[in-house]
Parts: C-alpha cells; structure tokens; sequence
C-alpha cells in the first residue's frame, strides 16, 4: 500500500501542470500573432515531459502584478517583466534579440531634458518599456511627470513620431533604430535629448528557480533550439544581469522615504504587530486571498493615478480604509503591499495622514520582505 502511494504521489507529481504566458507590448502584436500558441503549448509539453498551458496578454499592468505574486512557472515578456519577475524567484534563460537602446527624442525647440517642464509626453501605457525608460530620463534631469503639462498614453509608439510631426505632442520615446530610419525621413523635426543604457531586446524568457533543475535545463534546451516552430524566436543572447537591474530601477520604484511616515522593516513590523498595530494589506483581493502576512486586514487600495510621488489621490479609490471596523486613527496603522515595486502601499499611508491618522507606518518590502525573511503567512 505504501509503495502503491508513493507511486501515485510520483505521477502526480510528474503530470502537474506548468503555466506560461507570452506577454506583449502593444507595439509587438505582430509578434504574438505569429505565434501558435497550442504548437507551443505541445513543444514546451513534449520538452519538459508534462502539460503546460500557455496564455497571452498585452495588459501590462495586471502582469506586472502577476510577477509579483509569482503568477506562472514560466514568463515569455519584455525586458520590465522580466526584470520584476527576476527579483522574485524566477532565473533567466535569455533574450530572443539583441539589447536596444531607448531614445527620449523632442521637438528641435527643446534644447535639453530640463526643457520639458510644462512639455507634453506621448508614450504607450503606464507599464510599458517605454515609460520605464521615460521616467528614468527625466528622473535623471530632476524632472517628475507631474513637471510636464500633459502625458497621453496611447498604445503605439511609433505613433509618438507621427504626433511630433503633426504638432500634439512635443516629446516621446523611441528605439534608437526607429528613430535612426524616421529622423532620416524627417530631418530638422526633432532632437535627441537622452539616451537609455542598453535594454534586453525581443522576448526575455525567465522561469521559476524553485522547478526542479531537470525541468529548468529542458525549458532551456527548447527557447534555444525548438521554438521557432511555434512561431517563437529562438533564444539567442543572454544579457548581462546589470541591464535588467538598470531597467528595474529606471522603472516604476517607490521612493525609499515619505515624509511623515515611517518606513519599517518586516521584523519591526512584526513587533509592532505583536504591540497591537493594524497591518492593512492594500494589494487586490485575489492577491490577499492566495497568500498575506498573517494578521494582516484588507482593504484594497484601487490605483489609477500615475505611479509617481506627486499622483493625484483623488482619481484613486481607497473607501476600503474608511470601511475597516474598529480603526483607530489614534494607533498605529501599517500599510503593505507587494514589495519596493508597488505603489500602492505607499499612496495609502500618505492617504491615510491626510484623512487624521496620526501614526502611519510604512513596510516598503511588504508581503516580498516578510516572506524572505522567514515571518509567518496565511492564505491559499
């Protein structure tokens, strides 16, 4: 009877399914619908020797989300993805093309990245590429988007070119070999004004370091020499860790303080818990649900203002927080959420000090933090 249970626990085992899923930006549609996801779903399948189901999205930001709750087994992504999911668990197989160069290009008038105080910005959605490489050029002027009089998001970059020219905008931001053909196109338009550190090109393919070596090395072996005939390209260039690192914190990273909130760690946390602190858990419910620090309440912080220090409060939703029986706004409030990368946690406590709450703390690593350091969990 024992071997016959260790044997089925064996099949179990070996026939769970592995998920996957191919993430686009929107200005890649071509290449998700060149490829065929049920072929990749066989290769992959016959490669690791058990079923893997694979999705598509171009929904950044619920992505994003997803590396942070480690929400797939394998992420085929752009280089943002990649680099979130990197830092949580996941171990890089490589890129499907070489690392390009991003280029914030504006109106001939605008001397230098400075000048675009009170400037208008055309770029794709929050969690793009693009964005990430945008705020990191402007970070580095001194500049918030909160500087610039207006930022549409649209859906496709290129398209920042043509509004250039048509006038409706006055900045956006380019792959430096796009840019190479259009200025060609259209000389005296536009300038460069900065210049991104390389990027990982292509699709980055990461997969979860916790899947037994075997499976790991045998993903690895099909991106690099099968699944071309699934309409994927190959792996053929593995990027140093540094450009992902780079494209990390040029991205949507909190800051490391806010005034009047005290930043804590998972073990001060803990403690003031253990004191009787409120821990509020902002993330979504599915989130909350599938795993949280143990102890901790919920009430969702609904995010639509941009992730940045001066977001504009009144376009997010936080009525949760008003909702939570029994708060006390004379004690002390601690607000989480899914680690440095996440907005959320940090826009609720400063939320949180201008309705009345007069001891607000911060734990900037949240659920990641508190997990890697060993502190209990509950959920799932």
């Amino acid at each position: 009877m024992g071997l016959l249970l260790l044997w089925g626990l064996g099949c179990s085992t070996a026939l769970a399914q592995l998920t996957a899923i191919v993430v686009v930006e929107p200005t890649a549609r071509k290449a998700a619908h060149s490829i065929l996801r049920t072929s990749a779903e066989s290769g992959l399948s016959k490669a690791v020797g058990q079923p893997v189901a694979l999705t598509t999205s171009d929904d950044l930001a619920d992505v994003m989300r997803a590396t942070r709750s480690a929400g797939y087994d394998i992420f085929i992504a752009p280089a943002q993805v990649a680099a979130s999911a990197l830092q949580r668990g996941y171990e890089l197989v490589g890129a499907t093309h070489k690392s390009d160069k991003y280029l914030l290009v504006g109106l001939q008038p605008i001397a230098a990245v400075p000048a675009m105080k009170g400037r208008r910005l055309y770029l794709p959605q929050q969690d793009s590429v693009y964005t990430y490489m945008a705020r990191g050029m402007l970070n580095e002027a001194g500049l918030s988007f909160q500087d610039l009089r207006a930022v549409q998001y649209e859906k496709f970059p290129q398209a920042g070119l043509t509004a250039l020219t048509l006038g409706t905008a006055d900045a956006t931001v380019v792959r430096e070999d796009d840019w190479a053909e259009w200025s060609a196109a259209h000389p005296g338009i536009a300038r460069v004004l900065a210049t991104s550190q390389p990027v990982p090109g292509g699709f980055s393919i990461v997969v979860k370091k916790d899947l037994p070596a075997d499976a790991r090395s045998k993903l690895a072996q099909w991106f690099s020499t099968s699944s071309s005939a699934s309409g994927l390209p190959l792996v053929s260039v593995r990027p140093e860790a540094v450009e992902y690192r780079r494209v990390a914190e040029l991205g949507l990273f909190t800051p490391t303080s806010l005034p009047g909130v005290n930043r804590i760690t998972a073990r001060e946390a803990q403690t003031l818990l253990a004191q009787g602190a409120t821990l509020v858990d902002t993330r979504t419910e599915k989130e909350f649900k599938t795993k949280r620090i143990r102890g901790a309440v919920f009430a969702a912080y609904v995010e639509k203002s941009l992730k940045d220090v001066a977001f504009n409060a009144a376009q997010d939703d936080f009525q949760a927080l008003d909702k939570l029986p029994g708060l006390d706004k004379a004690k002390p409030v601690i607000f989480a959420c899914n680690g440095a990368e996440c907005w959320k946690s940090y826009k609720a406590a400063k939320v949180a000090i201008t309705r009345g709450f007069q001891s607000v703390y911060w734990l900037r690593g949240g659920l990641p933090e508190w997990d890697e350091t060993g502190l209990p969990t509950e959920g799932g």
